[in-house]
């Protein structure tokens, strides 16, 4: 029992700290192209010079 009282409050503190970074994520824009990277690394950059 008293082993709860440390994980139930420290199990709620984890999931907010979750959903806070999730939440920062959506309003910074992280998932608004998600097809780009993808796409990216298939593209050649003719920028660098090959060793």
């Amino acid at each position: 029992m008293r082993t709860l009282a440390y994980l139930i409050p420290g199990t709620l503190l984890l999931g907010g700290l979750g959903l806070s970074g999730f939440l920062w994520a959506l309003k910074s824009g992280q998932y608004e192209d998600l097809d780009g990277a993808a796409e990216r690394i298939l593209v050649d950059q003719e920028d660098k010079p090959e060793r």
